[in-house]
């Protein structure tokens, strides 16, 4: 064997050696008890979250698709709501298995922009499909009258689409910057979202804080604080307490905690993982926040999962549609068996004379 041949040999299992450690390295990280932790809970969370999700939320769409009127303008933002939710969790058991696998992700670069897209746009179509289901409402119920031309159908599908538009525009700098690649901490294929400047971590953090949860909370907060408003205006005017406005005083107040309580951890992680780019807190948050980052992100997609419950299951209006859906199809199961029967009936009837006792 010649020089040159050692020496191919030689960097050869340098970098073999290389690729070991670094895996051992990788693989000694996942084997912290923090990382135990996550790899336990959060994939089965993830699976029972989108069974229980996709079920609601089809079981909204379903109903709505089957009533013969035309949807009415909160239908279409509940429609929209539940279609939304329905994708974005159909996403997340790629990220699941994700987990399972210590973050090598085995799908590739196509699927990793395309899932981690459709869980963006669906975020943030989500988020702002509920605000407008709140702003209809503070519409409906404290400007009656004067908003009455805003609650037009064709408004709310303008509206619809141009929130759709917003989503997709919100999920561009994923799909720029999301890729599969190797780190030193992670030495196989990962889906990792990589920023050319920190500049432009910086904005996506703030993004997220601002367009995705301070605005929606804002509206949030203010159509809540006048519904109620109104509801204890009316109740005091008419001097007498009504199970419907008690019912619906109780949604508004469940709707904004809900969200709060859902979203408010992963903005708060998001924030702070921020103050750490700025060198405002110290390194040794880092630990703490990837490990923040990976219950908080999920947990914050359990608003998916009790939208359908509370703004559509919850209602009279719903469980009457879903009555006069299934009455409609038991009866029409029944007439086509009574027409069968009918049918077989007559047959025999007419056949009875050519009936012979015979073997074959």
């Amino acid at each position: 064997m010649d020089q040159t041949e050692l020496v191919t040999v030689a960097s050869l299992t340098t970098h073999l050696d290389n690729i070991t450690n670094s895996a051992s390295s990788s693989l000694m990280m996942f084997n912290s008890s923090d990382w135990k932790l996550v790899h336990a809970i959060v994939p089965p969370y993830i699976f029972v979250l989108c069974l229980t999700g996709i079920l609601g939320n089809a079981f909204v769409l379903l109903v709505f698709f089957l009533q013969r009127t035309h949807w009415t303008v909160p239908e279409i933002y509940l429609g929209n709501l539940a279609l939304a939710d329905l994708i974005l969790l159909s996403s997340l058991p790629f990220w699941a298995m994700n987990i399972l696998n210590y973050f090598n992700w085995p799908y590739g670069e196509f699927l990793c922009k395309v899932v981690n897209v459709a869980i963006v746009v669906n975020m943030y179509a989500s988020i702002y499909m509920l605000v407008m289901v709140n702003i209809d409402r503070y519409l409906a119920l404290v400007l009656t009258m004067k908003a009455r031309w805003l609650r037009r159908r064709r408004n709310a599908k303008i509206i619809t689409f141009w929130l759709w538009i917003l989503g997709v525009a919100m999920g561009i700098p994923t799909l720029t910057y999301r890729t599969v690649k190797t780190t030193p901490e992670l030495p196989y294929p990962a889906c990792l979202i990589e920023y050319p400047e920190d500049s432009h971590r910086l904005a996506h953090s703030l993004q997220m804080n601002i367009l995705g949860f301070a605005l929606p909370l804002l509206a949030i907060v203010f159509c809540s604080y006048n519904i109620l408003h109104a509801l204890w205006k009316r109740m005091e005017n008419l001097n007498m307490h009504n199970g419907n406005d008690r019912k619906a005083t109780l949604l508004v107040c469940a709707v904004t905690l809900l969200f709060f309580v859902c979203w408010g951890p992963f903005q708060i992680v998001t924030f702070l993982d921020m103050l750490c780019d700025l060198h405002f807190l110290d390194k040794k948050w880092y630990h703490t926040l990837d490990i923040a980052h990976q219950f908080s992100t999920y947990f914050a997609f359990l608003n998916s999962c009790f939208n359908p419950l509370l703004y559509v299951c919850t209602g009279h209006y719903f469980r009457r549609k879903v009555s006069d859906i299934y009455k409609r199809r038991r009866s029409s199961v029944a007439s086509v068996i009574t027409t069968l029967q009918r049918s077989a009936v007559s047959t025999y009837t007419q056949r009875t004379d050519q009936i012979k006792p015979v073997v074959l």
